[in-house]
């Protein structure tokens, strides 16, 4: 698959609301909070068309009947907790964007991590900027290698959080 990344579509909050409204009855029951997280979710900044959301659970016994009642849906591909985080993620195609949902509990250090980068970027233009020519660049150079993409922004984004803290 193509690495794309596009200017930012003001577009992107309305969908991450109609992507959470969506699961909301699904999971009501559950009580997850949503988190709309990733260069979505940063007004301006470019990014892959690719919406990005956590639903959060505070009691962790939920995600297993979470996870079950999302794999019901038949519209989202789960791929497990692929990288040993306590995120079990999902991902689907919604025409001219996709989204990756994360299921989580309210205190994982992954989605910690994603609302800390995305409120620094969010605060601090600039540093939204040379992550946007970032990913550009990467995106440039990869030749569709997602870890090469992937990859590239990690210093970038370990940088941020390392900001984000002395704040």
């Amino acid at each position: 698959m193509a690495i794309q990344v596009v200017d930012y579509n003001p577009e992107w909050p309305s969908l991450f609301k109609d992507i959470a409204c969506e699961l909301e009855p699904l999971l009501a029951d559950l009580a997850p909070a949503f988190h709309h997280v990733g260069s979505t979710s940063v007004p301006g900044l470019a990014a892959k068309p690719k919406i990005d959301l956590h639903a959060a659970f505070a009691d962790e016994d939920a995600l297993p009947e979470a996870i079950k009642r999302v794999e019901t849906l038949g519209v989202y591909t789960f791929h497990g907790d692929k990288y040993q985080q306590q995120t079990w993620t999902f991902t689907s195609g919604k025409g001219s964007y996709g989204a990756r949902l994360y299921l989580c509990t309210t205190d994982n250090v992954v989605l910690r991590d994603r609302i800390i980068f995305r409120d620094y970027l969010r605060s601090h233009p600039e540093r939204a900027d040379a992550y946007a020519a970032l990913k550009l660049k990467l995106m440039s150079e990869a030749n569709d290698n997602w870890d090469y993409y992937t990859g590239g922004k990690r210093d970038f984004v370990l940088e941020t959080l390392r900001l984000a803290a002395l704040a």
